[in-house]
């Protein structure tokens, strides 16, 4: 049976108002459903309820505001359903726009601070190594509590603002440490380094990862090379997309693994499944279903384009130009805009015709004209989600081949890497 401190019971009493009322109701609902015996306090929230899906999810933003929601933690915000600038640029109707909007706002009413982006770990409101938080979005769960060593369960939307009001959370899952060890083992054999070394393939790896662990906690052994952030971000997504991965140890890299004891916290190591090249090499045809095809858009960022991989574009597009028929779309948010102006890395971008999308992405608004059917992209991600959620058909790249297939207005892939390895 759930136990409540003095400070639950008045706020599902309503003595903290009629806000914190209904976020406590909803929050014991869900803590009976999760069978935890208590609640615990956190820290830091993300909230992704405020992509607009419909009116359901404006009218219970807006009901929240309404009441006098107030968030208990500091709290950013995810991605919205509309980039409120640039949207007449694209194929976003006004009604939705304007509703967006609208749920944008109640959620800024709330006190939760705007950033506006699916990579709040990239940002000022970065959690501790440690840290209780509850975090809405796929990629970031995996992310803070992989990268990071933060401590967060899958919230899902509305039951995350809800936490963020109440400041609590169910004490159960990835916010014990007992639940964080390792459930299963996968093994890199004879993958060189120099593939490893390649910017396609922690998101490939990941891709396979998540297909393979489900729901499970992985542990990936056999990491040749010290991985950038962006890398193991896209890792992260990757995994949480193709698999419902919410926490991944890798040994030698990620915090809670400095070894493979440490990762499975002392228990036997089940037996390993090993991952060969072979099987990379499959994994990374599974995110193509468009090679060989014109090219109409290049779409990168997902999650969010941070100021290393603006820095990383920037020379690869230096003195070249768009091809005419191809669109160049970079979804980031304001934050990584205004820091890559400030550097210098924003104008090559602009200069070689790309766009910059900010606060949203296209799995979140409906921006593509009907036209766009052939998109290339180097997120795994955007990869495994377009052919469904979109009905187009993909190509999975490097960065280097997303520009020059963008130069060229089509296709183009260097393939000599993944056909050695």
């Amino acid at each position: 049976m759930l136990q409540l401190s003095d400070d639950d019971r008045a706020m599902l009493n309503g003595d903290r108002g009629p806000a914190p009322r209904l976020a406590m109701s909803i929050l014991v609902r869900m803590a009976d459903v999760y069978g935890a015996a208590e609640l615990m306090d956190i820290s830091q929230a993300h909230i992704d309820s405020t992509i607009y899906l419909g009116d359901a999810t404006l009218d219970f933003a807006e009901r929240l505001a309404a009441l006098g929601a107030r968030v208990a933690v500091p709290t950013s915000l995810n991605v919205s359903g509309v980039d409120e600038c640039g949207w007449k640029d694209w194929a976003v109707p006004p009604d939705w726009a304007a509703k967006a909007a609208r749920q944008m706002l109640a959620y800024e009413k709330m006190g939760a601070v705007p950033m506006w982006t699916c990579a709040p770990y990239q940002t000022h409101m970065r959690p501790a190594f440690g840290q209780q938080i509850a975090w809405g979005e796929s990629n970031a769960i995996a992310f803070a509590n992989s990268v990071i060593g933060a401590r967060t369960e899958r919230y899902p939307d509305l039951l995350d603002v809800c936490c963020a009001i109440t400041g609590r959370v169910p004490a159960v899952g990835l916010h014990l440490t007992a639940q964080r060890a390792g459930q299963m083992l996968l093994r890199l054999a004879g993958v060189a380094p120099a593939l490893q070394q390649d910017d396609q393939f922690f998101a490939v790896l990941g891709h396979l990862v998540g297909t393979l662990a489900g729901d499970q906690i992985p542990v990936i052994d056999g990491i040749l090379v010290r991985p950038a952030e962006d890398r193991l971000k896209a890792f992260a997504a990757a995994s949480a997309s193709s698999g419902r991965v919410a926490l991944f140890h890798m040994v030698g890299v990620t915090p809670e693994a400095p070894t493979l004891d440490a990762a499975f916290q002392g228990r036997a190591a089940p037996p390993a499944i090993e991952i060969t090249t072979a099987d990379l090499r499959a994994a990374r045809r599974e995110l193509t279903t468009a090679d060989g095809q014109p090219l109409d858009m290049v779409i990168l960022g997902s999650p969010h384009f941070s100021l290393a991989e603006f820095s990383l574009l920037a020379p690869l597009v230096a003195g070249r130009q768009v091809h005419p028929r191809v669109k160049f779309l970079v979804t980031s948010s304001r934050l990584m805009k205004e820091r890559a102006e400030e550097s210098g890395v924003l104008a090559p971008i602009v200069a070689f015709g790309a766009q910059i999308t900010l606060d949203t992405c296209i799995l979140a608004s409906p921006m593509l004209p009907p036209e766009i059917k052939t998109l290339m992209t180097n997120s795994a991600k955007y990869a495994y989600y377009a052919p469904s959620l979109l009905n187009t058909r993909v190509t999975f790249g490097s960065l280097a081949d997303c520009v020059r297939s963008a130069v060229e207005g089509r296709v183009v892939r260097d393939e000599s890497l993944w056909r050695i390895a």
